[in-house]
């Protein structure tokens, strides 16, 4: 058998939010798997719903990729480790190509990765080339191609091409009579999305593909990975994380660095009344959209008599934007419903209008900083005066509030574990 080769790596990113960089990677991923290869998607920035939709289209657990969050070591074997079994690597980037600090575009000169360009055409023809152009030399950044979005006809499509110049036209997209729906948070979620499966292979039908093009892209070739040396201090303990529709943000990194530690992982439902497992040494409750299922969390009486009898037997219990929201008193909904919530954290959530909170932030700890996002519309008014607070990664201002009510931690802050285990270790109850 000959040695692997490495595998086609590009960075799908666009001019902005809403140019389909998620269709077209989805839709790329599938794509490709149907030609027999071996696909493996990367998310750049912190992000929790678009993973979860390109796990969807490849069939494989997709991990996030930042210089600052993650980190350049710790991308580098992520990256390394999928081109040693893989044939094809897709890294969605977040937003426009050069926005934020680090960018997309900064990861993809960190790690030579080729940008293929996601372009909306369908209130384009020429100008599309001057966008493409702009993106690869702004930077720069080295171009592998386009993808032409939103295409309106086969002359539609000629125009761009020709606008193009030198950068490859490597895929044609028309415009779409199926397509992956969006909320405030992002895509919806797979299990919301009626007949998804179907929907993924219409859309990587319905691309015009050169693979001549994908196949001149240069390969990154396989390299040994040294594993990261992670120490035991969660062994013999057992995380019950809560898993539904309404806690469903959860980094794959995370729960896998909490296994590399020793814990043992149970999961249960909430939303299905499920309570507490009676085995459980800490509890993880992630982010989700509790306030679309104020109903059925109210309901729960089972879920919020075995969290409260948890937080008194002094169980560490770590709550992230969605979960605290689930402690509070009570969470009236974008319509004014006001429903009644475990009772853990004192205080009231409110939906907002307009986003309450967006970017990444870093908390100082006693083992040192855990690094992290916040994204979320809602706003806790409580008396339960903060802890401390996060900072703010751009501005290094104040950023969310963490509180402390005897064994619960929350925050909306969301943290990155592997950025600090032995903060994260700590959290959880871990020995020192």
């Amino acid at each position: 058998m000959s040695p692997h080769p490495g595998a086609r790596v590009v960075l799908v990113a666009a001019m902005s939010s809403g140019q389909g960089k998620t269709t077209v990677t989805a839709a790329l991923a599938r794509r490709l798997i149907r030609m027999g290869k071996r696909v493996r998607v990367f998310k750049c920035g912190p992000d929790f719903v678009d993973p979860v939709m390109l796990e969807s289209a490849c069939g494989t657990p997709v991990h996030n990729l930042d210089l600052w969050m993650v980190g350049p070591d710790a991308c580098r074997r992520r990256l390394q480790a999928a081109a040693n079994d893989a044939d094809a690597i897709l890294v969605e980037g977040v937003m426009g190509l050069y926005d934020g600090t680090p960018s997309s575009a900064d990861l993809a000169r960190e790690f030579g990765i080729p940008v293929l360009a996601v372009l909306d055409a369908s209130a384009m023809a020429q100008t599309a080339g001057a966008v493409a152009q702009g993106l690869r030399d702004y930077g720069p950044v080295q171009m592998a191609g386009v993808i032409a979005n939103r295409v309106a006809s086969k002359s539609h499509a000629a125009m761009v091409k020709e606008s193009l110049r030198d950068i490859p036209l490597i895929g044609i997209l028309a415009r779409q009579e199926h397509h992956l729906p969006e909320r405030d948070l992002g895509l919806v979620l797979p299990g919301e999305v009626e007949e998804l499966q179907r929907i993924l292979d219409a859309l990587a039908d319905s691309i015009d593909f050169d693979e001549a093009a994908w196949d001149a892209l240069p390969l990154l070739a396989p390299a040994n990975v040294a594993p990261a040396v992670i120490d035991t201090p969660l062994m013999g303990r057992t995380i019950a994380i809560a898993h539904d529709p309404s806690f469903m943000f959860v980094y794959p990194a995370n729960v896998e660095l909490l296994k590399a530690m020793g814990a043992q992982i149970t999961y249960f439902a909430p939303l299905s009344n499920d309570a507490v497992p009676d085995e459980a040494d800490a509890v993880y409750l992630p982010g989700g959209y509790p306030e679309l299922h104020g109903a059925a969390l109210q309901g729960a009486t089972r879920w919020r008599d075995s969290i409260r009898a948890a937080h008194a037997r002094g169980v560490p219990i770590v709550a992230e934007c969605g979960g605290m929201m689930a402690l509070a008193d009570g969470l009236t909904d974008s319509e004014g419903r006001r429903w009644e919530m475990a009772g853990v954290l004192p205080g009231e959530v409110a939906m907002q209008k307009r986003l309450a909170g967006l970017g990444m932030h870093a908390l100082a700890t006693a083992d040192g900083e855990l690094r992290g996002h916040t994204f979320h519309y809602s706003l806790l008014a409580t008396d339960v005066p903060p802890r401390t607070h996060t900072v703010k990664q751009r501005t290094q201002t104040q950023g969310e509030a963490v509180y402390r009510v005897g064994s619960l931690f929350a925050s909306y802050f969301h943290g990155y574990f592997p950025s600090n285990p032995r903060a994260v270790a700590a959290l959880f109850g871990g020995a020192p």
